[in-house]
C-alpha cells in the first residue's frame, strides 16, 4: 500500500514538474524561399538564438523560391502559415500588412538600430509604420579577373572614359572577352546593367524620389544618358551575346574566359567556390574624375511576423535578435555578399565581401529605381526596364526611344501624388 502510495506521489511530482511554466517551451516555425539557407539556420543561426532562449524551439521551414509568393498567401489566408514570415522587398510583402497579415513591428526593440533607408523595402509608403525587421542587402557593381588584369598589366578604372579604355585593351588583346553578360533573359541587363551604372546619373536617392513626385521623368538627360553608356556595351560582349543567358555568363566568367562581371554581390559564394583565380571588385564608375559615386545597395530579404501567430511575444523575442549585431555577424558571414542592413558594426570575415561593402563608406547608398511604388500598373516599369535595357544593348532600339517608351507607359496609370495600392506578385 505504502508502494503504491510512493510510486503516486513521485508520478505525480513529476507530471507537476513537466507542466511546470519553467519547461514550458514555444515553438515558432519560420516561413521563407531561401531554402539554400536550411544549413545555415539549421546549424548556426538557431542554435545561437535558443542557447539564449532555451524556452523558445525555432524551426525553419523553407518553400521553393518559385512557389514562395503564392504558397505563403495561401498559407495566410487560410491560418496555417507559420509565426514569422521571410519578407520580399516592397509590394508582395506591403501587400500582406495591407491585409493585415503581417503586424506592425515599428515599435519592436532593435528597430533603432536601422536607417529609414534600410526599412524603406519593409515599410508603408509613407515611412510611418515598417512590418519586417531587414536582414540584408545586395550591392551592385563590377567583379573582374585578377590574374587577367595582372596578365594584361591593366588596372580597375575609376571613370567612364578609364571603363571603356580598359574594355578596348582587353578587347586588342584577345585572350578574354571583355565583359561577361548576355541580353537573352533581360532581367541581367536592366539588373546589373542599367541599376547597377544608373544611380551615378540620377544621383541616387535625389533622382529616384524625384521620379516618384513627378519632378523629373524617365526622358530627362539623368534616366536618358545611362542607357547611351549601356548602348556602348554591346561590341564588348562577346560573339553571340544576345543568345547568351545568365548561367552562361556566370561560366564564362569562372572559367576564366572573361575579364569582367556586371555583378551583384550574390555572386562571391558561388564565383569563389567555382572559379581558380582570385576575385577582385570595383565600383561602377563615375562619369568624371571627383564626382560623388553612388552604388545600388538594394534591400533584399527581412523577417515579419505572422498577425495571426498565436505566439506573439516569442516571436518579438526572437525578431528582437534578428534586429541585433550577433544575428547580422552571423548571418553575413555564413551568406556572404548578403550584407547587414543593421547601422551597428558588423565583422565579415570574406575578403571579397568586405571589398564591396566598403563602398558604403565610399559613396551613398540607393535602391533600384524601380522597386518602390513605380511598378504597380500595367504596364510594370520594372518588366518593362528589362525589355528595354536589352533592347538597347541589343541595338535595336535607341536610348531615346528606350526612355520615351517607359515615360509613356509610366504615364498611362501613374499619378504622382496619387496613392496606389500594393498588389502581391
Amino acid at each position: 500500500m505504502k508502494t503504491s502510495m510512493l510510486k503516486a506521489t513521485v508520478a505525480l511530482a513529476t507530471l507537476a514538474a513537466l507542466s511546470s511554466p519553467a519547461l514550458a517551451q514555444t515553438t515558432l516555425t519560420i516561413e521563407s524561399w531561401r531554402n539554400d539557407d536550411l544549413a545555415t539556420w539549421q546549424e548556426k543561426i538557431i542554435p545561437a538564438f535558443e542557447a539564449k532562449h532555451p524556452d523558445i524551439k525555432v524551426v525553419f521551414s523553407p518553400t521553393a523560391p518559385t512557389e514562395y509568393n503564392s504558397a505563403l498567401s495561401a498559407k495566410l489566408d487560410a491560418g496555417s502559415a507559420g509565426d514569422l514570415v521571410a519578407c520580399r522587398p516592397f509590394d508582395a510583402s506591403l501587400a500582406l500588412y495591407d491585409k493585415k497579415q503581417l503586424a506592425d513591428l515599428s515599435a519592436l526593440p532593435g528597430m533603432e538600430n536601422f536607417s529609414a533607408v534600410a526599412k524603406t523595402a519593409w515599410s508603408t509608403d509613407d515611412g510611418s509604420q515598417t512590418f519586417c525587421v531587414p536582414m540584408a542587402a545586395v550591392l551592385h557593381g563590377f567583379m573582374y579577373n585578377k590574374a587577367a588584369f595582372a596578365e594584361l598589366s591593366v588596372q580597375p578604372p575609376k571613370t567612364e572614359a578609364e571603363f571603356f579604355a580598359l574594355l578596348d585593351k582587353i578587347k586588342e588583346n584577345g585572350t578574354y572577352v571583355p565583359l561577361a553578360m548576355g541580353t537573352k533573359d533581360q532581367w541581367e541587363a536592366a539588373t546589373m546593367g542599367y541599376q547597377n551604372i544608373g544611380p551615378n546619373y540620377w544621383k541616387g536617392e535625389e533622382g529616384r524620389k524625384a521620379l516618384i513626385e513627378g519632378k523629373q521623368k524617365l526622358t530627362d538627360a539623368d534616366w536618358e544618358k545611362p542607357f547611351e553608356t549601356l548602348a556602348k556595351w554591346g561590341p564588348y560582349l562577346g560573339d553571340g551575346f544576345e543568345a547568351q543567358t545568365y548561367p552562361d555568363s556566370q561560366n564564362l566568367f569562372t572559367l576564366g574566359r572573361a575579364a569582367i562581371y556586371p555583378a551583384g554581390s550574390w555572386e562571391i559564394a558561388t564565383f569563389e567556390a567555382q572559379a581558380d583565380f582570385e576575385i577582385g571588385a570595383f565600383l561602377p564608375p563615375v562619369q568624371n574624375a571627383g564626382d560623388t559615386c553612388y552604388i545600388s545597395d538594394h534591400p533584399d530579404i527581412a523577417l515579419g511576423l505572422n498577425a495571426a501567430s498565436p505566439n506573439q511575444e516569442a516571436a518579438k523575442t526572437f525578431l528582437s535578435w534578428v534586429a541585433s549585431p550577433e544575428f547580422a555577424e552571423i548571418y553575413a558571414n555564413a551568406a556572404p555578399g548578403f550584407f547587414p542592413l543593421i547601422d551597428k558594426p558588423v565583422t565579415l570575415e570574406n575578403a571579397l565581401a568586405k571589398e564591396i561593402v566598403a563602398w558604403r563608406e565610399q559613396c551613398q547608398p540607393t535602391i533600384r529605381s524601380t522597386y518602390q511604388i513605380l511598378s504597380r500598373g500595367t504596364p510594370n516599369l520594372e518588366n518593362e526596364t528589362w525589355t528595354a535595357s536589352a533592347n538597347v544593348i541589343n541595338g535595336t532600339e535607341t536610348p531615346q526611344a528606350a526612355a520615351e517608351k517607359l515615360q509613356k507607359g509610366l504615364d498611362s496609370w501613374y499619378k504622382p501624388g496619387e496613392a496606389v495600392p500594393a498588389k502581391a506578385n
